[in-house]
């Protein structure tokens, strides 16, 4: 009998790339989305091949407890994401994160089904000590800048899981994805990449927020989704946080401008203070980079495609988007 999947936030950027590895893997899938972020067309490689469920996990806990109950594992990667949407939107970020990831965790160590949690590298909050490693201490700012509630429900939803297995023996994973880039993702709710693309094939200005020095790692989702399958098949990882990304740093100016060349575009490249962006006072930081040494260790974790091949797919992909391809 083929193992039973069940994926929250399935139609999703990363969620639908998890069904489709899956389903190739000959693999049951049922896909839990309300559709907030996620689209429909994201699945239509597989649609005749899933079973899907289009509804707020939070006001249905008794499906969901029959769902995981038939499931053998559980892939949460249902949750309020991008800057935009947490800014403007604080409250149903933190209830979309927390609420519904306690509820999958406690049902999931109810029927002691594996799964995993996606987490974020935002959990290091304020921390200027790099390449992070997951045992580092974190430091957030101010609560009353919005920015850093999802940082802390991200956090709280690492704490559910830890504890759930250290009380009740969950067998569950948290893995915390740093910057996960690739076809399907939309230049929306604050994904940088995407609306780089965006703006540069359809001519508007590149905006880059503040001076652009920040530097980030990105990584291709083709790279992240076989990781996150063998974390959660690794006896040894159960219980763990573990990072997943790239080490290759890029600062957000040099990105805009491999984007502007890539696609050819004339596209001015103009700077957008962060007050104009989001609010007064909103706070980024310098560096993001990864220590991936426990995911080599766990499940052989590696990089494969470079900058470029993200560039090309992604550009590629919107293309064929915008052209209703």
């Amino acid at each position: 009998m083929p193992i039973r999947n069940l994926v929250t936030g399935g139609a999703g950027f990363i969620g639908s790339h998890l069904v489709e590895h899956l389903v190739a893997r000959g693999e049951s899938v049922t896909v839990w989305d309300d559709l907030s972020t996620g689209r429909v067309s994201n699945l239509s490689r597989v649609r005749d091949d899933i079973t899907t469920i289009f509804s707020d996990i939070n006001t249905d806990a008794a499906l969901l407890d029959t769902v995981i109950q038939r499931v053998d594992v559980v892939y949460h990667l249902a949750a309020a994401v991008g800057v935009d949407l947490v800014v403007n939107r604080p409250i149903q970020s933190m209830r979309t994160n927390i609420a519904l990831a306690e509820l999958v965790i406690e049902t999931c160590a109810k029927y002691r089904r594996p799964m995993f949690l996606a987490s974020t590298s935002e959990v290091y909050g304020k921390s200027t000590r790099v390449p992070f490693q997951e045992d580092d201490d974190v430091c957030y700012g101010a609560t009353t800048k919005h920015r850093w509630s999802y940082a802390m429900s991200k956090a709280i939803d690492e704490f559910y899981l830890l504890c759930y297995s250290d009380m009740f023996g969950l067998p569950g994973v948290a893995g915390r994805l740093f910057n996960t880039v690739g076809p399907r993702q939309v230049p929306f709710h604050g994904m940088v990449l995407p609306r780089f693309i965006h703006q540069a094939l359809t001519g508007q200005p590149i905006t880059v927020y503040g001076d652009g020095n920040q530097r980030r790692c990105f990584t291709h989702v083709a790279d992240i989704v076989p990781a996150i399958v063998r974390l959660v098949h690794c006896c040894e990882a159960s219980g763990q946080i573990v990072n997943l990304g790239s080490s290759e740093e890029i600062s957000i100016l040099d990105l805009a401008h491999r984007v502007k060349d890539k696609t050819k575009s004339e596209s001015p490249i103009v700077h957008v203070p962060y007050e104009l962006a989001y609010r007064d006072g909103f706070e980024d930081l310098l560096r993001r980079v990864p220590d991936t040494s426990k995911a080599k260790r766990l499940v052989d974790f590696k990089v494969t495609r470079s900058m470029d091949n993200i560039l090309c797919d992604a550009i590629t992909h919107e293309r064929a988007a915008m052209s209703g391809a």
